[in-house]
């Protein structure tokens, strides 16, 4: 018996010494043995570990570096999105929309107070002009579920064209969020949606309805300031043909500075796919598609990084059909050097986007070595668990001794 209890002593002991971790396998072996797994790390300006560096491979959300970087340069940190409001002879308040991604219920709630502030006391109803985008507003790799990363694109969108609501024994059918009333469709949504107790979030599939719910969550914020609303729930759609300053024009109380940091840290498809759809803005009102944005994107691609074999194909990294090297990627990354602090940060040692899709795992950014903010890229496309690419990092950031990784004759 107490031989026993020695031997188990002894291998617990040696589970959980120190020896015993050490001996672990460094994790920057592992991508060295993966064979669909890409590496670039440089330590000012030199490379010291490059692994199939030039291979196209699917960069999942790390493309939304990609987006940020070009929509910095196109509308400046500063940017805030618009929206118009207009009043017509017939008490109708009109909605003309540009495509903000970040009216939230917060920020609709500041509209209706400007709104109040400006004297508006009652309107008959809300007509909505979402004709800022046109109607290509595909994404390739976007699905019909009803997860919040598949939301539709709309020139109007409330809380990022989701709805959350809850259900209990005692409470029934109640939104989720105190900011975030239940509407109409709401309501509709959730019969369908959670027909038990618990708690839901989903996306509301069509541009259609994602407007439609805007309307409606505008409307009940009108009420609640104190503004009368004709007919609360029956929501016009048409395009605005007046002329003239608008009755009230909304700007966002966010920069395109914390926007990108929102994006980022939330990986939101939406802000990235709305974002990428901008690049088709040329300055007089047109129509915003995804093919005009496409094309945009290519010729800033060129223009300032003059790629080969790469593919751009929408903002947010859900479709398999983009295609970027680590090289391309790293130059990307040393380019948003200036806006580091936007990045999510991981353990005070690591500043960087992830990217994530079946059996596409990645991460691109800075890692500390030495007290000094270092550009990495890591694309890998199988399978390998989530942790894995944070482990990698901390081991370019943690190791002044890092193991011999190099294809390139740049190292």
């Amino acid at each position: 018996m107490k031989l026993r209890l020695v031997l188990v002593t002894l291998l617990l002991v040696l589970a959980t010494s120190p020896v015993t971790a050490k001996q672990q396998k460094d994790p920057l072996l592992t991508v060295k043995e993966l064979p669909q797994a890409s590496l670039l790390l440089e330590e000012n300006g030199r490379e010291l570990l490059s692994k199939h560096a030039d291979k196209p491979m699917v960069p999942a959300s790390t493309l939304k570096l990609v987006t940020a970087l070009a929509a910095i340069d196109k509308l400046g940190l500063d940017y805030r999105f618009t929206t118009d409001f207009h009043v017509d002879d017939r008490e109708q308040l009109w909605v003309v929309g540009s495509g903000d991604p970040f009216l939230v219920s917060e920020e609709i709630e500041l509209i209706a107070a400007a709104l109040k502030k400006r004297g508006l006391k009652k309107i008959s109803n809300i007509v909505l002009d979402g004709s800022r985008f046109g109607k290509d507003l595909f994404v390739d790799g976007r699905t019909e579920t009803d997860n919040p990363y598949d939301a539709p694109l709309s020139a109007l969108a409330a809380n990022f064209n989701t709805v959350a609501f809850k259900r209990s024994k005692t409470k029934g059918l109640y939104q989720a969020e105190p900011q975030t009333p239940l509407t109409k469709t709401a309501r509709e949504l959730a019969a369908v949606k959670l027909k038990r107790n618990g708690s839901n979030r989903v996306n509301l599939k069509t541009r259609k309805r994602a407007e439609t719910y805007f309307g409606e969550l505008l409307a009940a914020k009108l009420q609640q300031a104190g503004i009368r609303v004709g007919n609360a729930e029956k929501i016009r759609f048409d395009t605005w043909k007046g002329r003239g300053k608008p009755y009230y024009r909304h700007k966002n109380s966010r920069d395109l500075a914390r926007l990108i940091k929102s994006m980022m840290a939330s990986s939101s498809n939406f802000i990235a796919n709305t974002l990428f759809i901008y690049m088709a803005d040329d300055g007089n009102g047109n129509r915003l598609e995804m093919g005009k944005a496409r094309a945009s994107m290519k010729r800033w691609i060129d223009r300032n990084f003059g790629w080969k074999n790469y593919s751009v194909i929408e903002g947010s990294g859900l479709s398999r059909g983009n295609k970027l090297s680590a090289r391309q990627m790293l130059e990307v990354v040393k380019a948003f050097e200036p806006y580091r602090e936007l990045l999510p940060r991981y353990k005070g040692k690591v500043r960087a986007k992830t990217g994530t899709l079946r059996g596409v795992s990645c991460y691109a950014g800075f890692v500390n070595r030495k007290g000094e903010w270092q550009p990495f890229c890591l694309l890998i496309n199988q399978q390998v668990s989530g942790s894995f690419r944070k482990q990698v990092a901390e081991a370019m950031a943690d190791n002044n001794k890092l193991p011999a990784i190099c294809d390139s004759v740049k190292c």
